[in-house]
């Protein structure tokens, strides 16, 4: 009866009413999103990281599974975080900036969306009309007053706002007059704002875990400010200097902008620790409360690692560039997902999977009706998950027609198997990559395969005018004689 009521539902169109409805099986799965920011392919040790220490999230990794082509749907965050909750391409819904970039450079930026669309049914919306409850803690960055959290579908918000920094990890969180919300008066002094949003999460899943819940832990780190306790700091300074590596192998170039080439940043490794430590709270208080058994975890990344500006943190080598880049090591990141029971702990998938996946693949995982006019762009990865086979998808596609911070200029990129097509959007110059046998993107074939090169582009070029894509725009006449 309770499916029916639900189906019906479903069937009478988007959206669904906020009021919860029956859960629709017994027990229904609980669901966590822990979704770090900035954080690079192989920054954790079991990803690759030979100079970081990450051992809750090398744990996660050994009890679940590993998808080593999870890709993130923009090279910077809004626009990714947007993709999450709502199933849909950055393109299509707007949102292809993170929300405060104007940048231009020969060309003017696009015009985009700065807030995520209240029309837009969310993750969170679709989960608790049918029962779940809602938590969300951490970095918002989709929309300031209106566009809160609480607007999205969340029944509670600690440290949401429009916002996509904290200004300062430390206790009180404020800089300037700007301070993460709801969350002053439950710090204290000398604490680090990655642990306080670890506990906060630890102590709301004890609180619920009698119930089916959707957690969604957004951590500011490892975004800058580069802020860690100075005890790891010191320990990863020591560590720095016995690798005693010289400063000419340190760096590279990626067009105009330096690109570090190792990992040997301590701040960031210990900032890196501190996240770490922060989920080893989260998957702890799975365990005390008997939850993680039933518990679908997903930790991830909103775009690739900062490699070539501000402060260059971290390489993402092998993988080119990092974030701000349409190159793999802008849009390439960790993705870990343990579901006890049903993913086969210590598994590998080399699937390629989008961040539009998670929303059909929670419903899916939950027994709810699937929603095709909302999550048009996801695919349920529990084919995958579960091993039973592939998703039904032939490409992936970004469409970035902006400046980024970081050096990446406006590009769009369709992923086609292993080949991976890019269009600079300033002088329409193609580039061709086969990731099976170049993931780094080192050697173009477009002069080689010009035909491939043409059919992916004509695929790239269908896929933005399906989604109504928008443009960098021409500079007017006159500043273009300045």
């Amino acid at each position: 009866m309770l499916l029916v009521s639900v189906l019906a539902l479903f069937l009478a169109g988007d959206p669904l009413p906020r009021e919860r409805e029956a859960l629709p099986q017994d027990p229904p799965p609980s669901f966590v999103v822990l979704l770090a920011d900035d954080l690079g392919w192989t920054d954790l040790a079991c990803t690759g990281s030979r100079f970081h220490h990450t051992p809750n999230l090398d744990r996660l990794r050994w009890e679940g599974m590993l998808l080593t082509d999870g890709y993130a749907a923009a090279p910077v965050c809004s626009p990714t975080r947007s993709s999450i909750l709502t199933g849909r391409y950055p393109a299509r819904t707007g949102n292809t900036e993170w929300f405060g970039g104007r940048r231009s450079g020969r060309l003017l930026t696009a015009e985009y969306v700065d807030h995520l669309p209240l029309e837009e049914f969310t993750l969170a919306e679709a989960l608790g009309a049918a029962g779940w409850r809602t938590a969300f803690l951490g970095k918002w960055h989709l929309g300031g007053e209106g566009y809160e959290p609480e607007r999205q579908g969340f029944e509670l918000n600690l440290g949401g706002n429009r916002y996509g920094n904290p200004g300062t990890y430390w206790w009180p969180w404020k800089v300037r007059g700007r301070q993460v919300p709801h969350l002053a008066a439950r710090g204290q002094e000398g604490e680090h704002l990655t642990e306080r949003l670890g506990l906060e999460a630890a102590a709301w899943i004890r609180e619920h875990a009698g119930e089916p819940f959707l957690l969604y832990l957004s951590f500011y780190a490892v975004h800058t400010p580069i802020e860690a306790p100075p005890d790891r700091v010191a320990r990863y300074e020591a560590k720095r200097h016995a690798l005693g590596i010289p400063d000419a192998r340190r760096w590279g170039r990626e067009g105009e902008r330096r690109v570090r080439l190792v990992q040997d940043h301590a701040a960031y490794a210990a900032l890196v620790e501190t996240l770490d430590r922060s989920v080893g709270r989260v998957l702890d208080a799975l365990d005390e409360t008997g939850a993680a058994g039933n518990t679908l975890v997903v930790f991830l990344s909103d775009n690739g690692g900062l490699s070539t500006s501000e402060g260059h943190p971290t390489s993402n080598l092998p993988l080119r560039a990092g974030k701000g880049w349409l190159y793999e090591g802008g849009i390439r990141v960790p993705w870990i997902v343990r579901w006890p029971g049903r993913v086969a702990p210590g598994s590998t998938s080399r699937e390629p999977v989008i961040t539009t996946d998670l929303y059909p693949t929670f419903l899916e995982a939950a027994g709810l009706p699937l929603r095709p006019q909302q999550h048009r762009d996801g695919r349920s990865l529990l084919p995958v998950l579960l091993g039973t086979g592939g998703l039904d998808r032939e490409a992936l596609f970004w469409h970035y027609p902006h400046y980024s911070n970081q050096g990446g200029g406006p590009a769009s990129a369709v992923r086609f198997g292993t080949w991976k097509l890019l269009e600079d959007l300033e002088d329409g110059h193609l580039e061709l990559y086969d990731l099976a046998t170049d993931p780094g993107e080192r050697r173009d074939l477009s002069g080689e395969r010009p035909e491939l090169a043409a059919t992916l582009r004509a695929r790239l070029q269908g896929f933005r005018e399906e989604t109504g894509a928008r443009y960098p725009r021409p500079r007017p006449a006159k500043e273009e004689k300045r």
